[in-house]
């Protein structure tokens, strides 16, 4: 049989080569891998989404199966198996994301000073204000009492990415008398 099969695929002949690797042995197991059920040699069984080879024996039944038959492992071995899966996203995921301790402890509050609709174009309107009544970056953060890198994040117009609160887009507005808010 061709490399990756599902062991389906008709014909009668069984085949003594690994449907993994193609490797021909007489030793061969069934294993699930990536979803396939599949007969595989000794060097392709730690492949086996089980974690371990199946026991019953050396080439014991059909090598596709079929669901819910008589084998006994049917919905109880793909709930364990989704629920492995879950459990391994979830811990990728954490470990991409960074650490969460800080937001368990702390808590978040999305409310206190969330960032309103802006107008397209905000940043550049932002940035003409700026420039036309001749200050600086660091002469608006320090009069308004912001982070400069707030005040570039909204003139770059990445306000929404670079998590800027609205009482920043607020000050800007009333301080250079412009509208960049959509209400």
């Amino acid at each position: 049989m061709p490399k990756y099969s599902t062991g389906g695929g008709g014909g009668g002949d069984d085949g003594d080569a690994c449907e993994l690797c193609g490797r021909e042995t007489a030793d061969l197991r069934k294993a699930t891998v990536a979803g396939a059920k599949l007969l595989v040699c000794s060097n392709c069984r730690p492949h086996d989404d089980a974690g371990n080879a199946p026991s019953g024996g050396s080439r014991g039944g059909s090598a596709g199966g079929s669901p819910g038959g008589a084998g006994g492992s049917g919905s109880g071995a793909t709930e364990s198996r989704k629920k492995e899966l879950a459990r391994k996203q979830a811990k990728m995921y954490d470990s991409a994301a960074g650490d969460s301790k800080r937001w368990e402890e702390e808590g978040t509050s999305y409310e206190s000073d969330r960032l309103p609709y802006l107008v397209s174009g905000y940043g550049d309107v932002v940035t003409e204000a700026r420039q036309d009544a001749g200050l600086t970056v660091e002469e608006v953060a320090a009069e308004l009492e912001v982070d400069e890198d707030d005040l570039l994040a909204v003139e770059d117009g990445r306000a929404a990415t670079a998590n800027v609160g609205g009482s920043v887009v607020r000050a800007l507005e009333e301080r250079f008398g412009i509208d960049v808010v959509d209400e």
